[in-house]
């Protein structure tokens, strides 16, 4: 089953710990502090991937985590950064918070985006030395890593995209341009999802052609599925407006359709359109077709299930759809390799550290929610001291 939306709870790495450590050598009993620092917690990343065709890779709220910092050593060693977790998803995944706020668009292959960013590893004893503070006998307490809930919709990227009443054919016709192979039936509704079909000319040029399920009056409204179909419809640059010409009401059909697209809107309404009047072998005349609209590039008389038109149809769309624009390369040394949707973070107006009797915590102390969680993550147990400015406390479980 073809899926264009998910849902992740996405959990970055926390940091690791700040090392309390002193030289101890053989003729140097009493060496200064050599804690070295802990490693930063591993980033969650989206990476655009053109292999994917949809988002049915990924669970029903699931999670997902990244690797833990790991921990200072003496020596001055540095923990090991933890593990990114890369994340693989179709070209054209649009990346949302939890308030429904656009954070990324991975339009392109290779697009990254990093949605969670691991906490900071603590700085080892080392760093607080100074020649009032030689023995420094604390560290501090890895940070933990951004955590929050995504939403994942899929918009397709394609060519052109056939759009029309259900039953009028759109199915039939990609089957007879490219090498999709939709399921086919003479009802309403045969598709129920997006399917892909690609177009070669004899040039080798090739299009990407789009069979979007068909659309009900309503559908701009939400009726149906009618924002998730017309939602695939964005990227295209040609619509197929495909109609079922059998009936002698053709220009009604367009009309109810394009007032769809219009009420829609995100630019469908001025997209420029290819009108298909198929099934041409139901009528004994050619059907007619009113509509005089500069959208309208070419209209087509085919017949999906003789054949007829449908060459003439296929061989012009490589002349009526416009090349994809060239985007000059940018020199290698310009290139990001992270695409980071919110500005970096204000520095903590706190530090948090461990101590050889528990737990020190320095400048304006976080939500008691907040700092319990920190705490819990850096081990404290139960008997350890949780020193808050001149007030020390004992953690009790």
């Amino acid at each position: 089953m073809f899926h264009d939306r998910a849902s992740l709870t996405v959990i970055a790495g926390r940091g690791g710990d700040g090392s309390i450590h002193f030289r101890r050598e053989k003729f140097v009993p009493k060496g200064g502090p050599d804690g070295g620092d802990g490693g930063g917690g591993g980033d969650i990343v989206l990476i655009a991937d053109p292999q994917r065709r949809d988002l049915s890779g990924f669970r029903s709220n699931q999670k997902i985590k990244a690797g833990r910092g790991g921990a200072g050593g003496g020596s001055l060693s540095t923990g090991e950064r933890g593990e990114d977790a890369l994340l693989y998803v179709p070209v054209g995944t649009q990346v949302l918070d939890a308030d429904d706020r656009l954070i990324a668009d991975l339009a392109h292959p290779g697009a990254r985006v990093v949605v969670a960013k691991g906490g900071t590893g603590g700085r080892g004893n080392k760093r607080f030395a100074s020649p009032t503070r030689q023995t420094p006998r604390y560290a501090e307490v890895g940070m933990p890593g951004d955590e929050g809930i995504i939403e994942l919709r899929l918009k397709l990227l394609a060519d052109a995209a056939f759009v029309g009443l259900p039953n009028a054919g759109k199915s039939s016709l990609l089957t007879r341009i490219s090498n999709a192979r939709p399921k086919v039936a003479e009802y309403p509704f045969t598709t129920l999802s997006p399917v892909l079909g690609t177009v070669e000319s004899s040039e080798g040029r090739q299009l990407v052609v789009a069979d979007v399920p068909g659309l009900i009056e309503g559908a701009s409204e939400g009726i149906g599925l009618g924002h998730e179909f017309l939602a695939h419809l964005e990227r295209a640059r040609v619509l197929l407006h495909a109609i079922d010409s059998s009936e002698g009401d053709a220009d009604d059909r367009w009309r109810t359709i394009d007032t769809e697209l219009a009420a829609y809107g995100a630019g469908l309404d001025e997209r420029q359109q290819i009108v298909v009047l198929n099934k041409t072998d139901l009528s004994p005349e050619p059907p007619a077709f009113g509509i005089d609209d500069e959208r309208i590039i070419r209209v087509f008389r085919v017949s999906a299930a003789t054949g007829a038109g449908v060459e003439e149809l296929r061989r012009a769309l490589f002349e009526l759809v416009p090349q994809e624009e060239v985007v000059p390369s940018v020199e290698q040394t310009e290139l990001v390799d992270y695409l980071v949707y919110r500005p970096e973070a204000a520095r903590r107006a706190f530090r948090v550290f461990r101590t050889e009797t528990g737990f020190r915590v320095t400048g304006k102390p976080p939500a008691a929610e907040q700092l319990e969680a920190i705490l819990k993550s850096a081990g404290v147990r139960e008997g350890d001291e949780v020193q808050l400015g001149d007030e020390t406390l004992e953690w009790k479980k």
